[in-house]
């Protein structure tokens, strides 16, 4: 879920917090948002629009390099976005694939590598975003993000805990309604909609 993503980014920023305090806020705000933003390609093409396990995993080594010789809030805050991105797009390979009912486990997309041209098989450690494992995921990083920040963030991580634990809760009935609504829709309004959503849906 995007929630377990956010709340790793989230968490990949306490060192930042224990060695240079002053750049905790920018790094924290940055590793959340770079947990989230590859997802922001649910719109079209996802896990491969804006997933890219390896070049965000280089990018985050370089602008590194560069945080360490020039601090500041901008190349903290870059590295800690590239870095949470770089793990969100290399933990979707752990998790479930792309069809609509992922729990079926009939799919073999986790998410592509643009660097090798192709698509990585999901591992299913997770079995779908949204399963048990996953709610369980989000509550146990939320939890450790509350202890780690003393505070400071305690509105923003039971906000996304709340959410994340929503949604695992509805995941199932979400396809199910999906489908109704589709349904539902006066045939103009279908196909205006992106044909592999519809073809997904019905």
């Amino acid at each position: 879920m995007a929630t377990t993503h956010a709340l790793a980014g989230l968490l990949l920023a306490v060192p930042v917090a224990l060695v240079a305090p002053e750049f905790a806020v920018v790094a924290a705000v940055a590793g959340f948002a770079g947990g989230v933003f590859p997802d922001l390609d649910m719109p079209g093409e996802h896990r491969r629009t804006l997933h890219f396990p390896v070049y965000y995993t280089l990018a985050a080594g370089a602008v590194g390099v560069a945080a360490l010789v020039v601090p500041s809030a901008w190349t903290v805050g870059s590295v800690m976005f590239l870095a949470a991105a770089a793990v969100h797009s290399l933990s979707d390979a752990l998790g479930g694939d792309l069809e609509l009912r992922p729990w079926e486990g009939t799919g073999d997309r986790g998410v592509y590598s643009h660097y090798h041209r192709r698509w990585w098989r999901p591992r299913r450690w997770v079995r779908y975003d949204g399963a048990p494992e996953d709610a369980v995921a989000t509550v146990g990083l939320g939890l450790l993000a509350l202890l780690a920040y003393d505070g400071a963030f305690d509105a923003l991580v039971l906000g996304t805990i709340a959410v994340g634990v929503v949604y695992a809760a509805l995941r199932r009935r979400i396809v199910d309604w999906g489908e109704q609504a589709v349904d539902a829709l006066p045939e103009e309004t279908v196909d205006r909609l992106p044909d592999t959503l519809v073809e997904d849906l019905r």
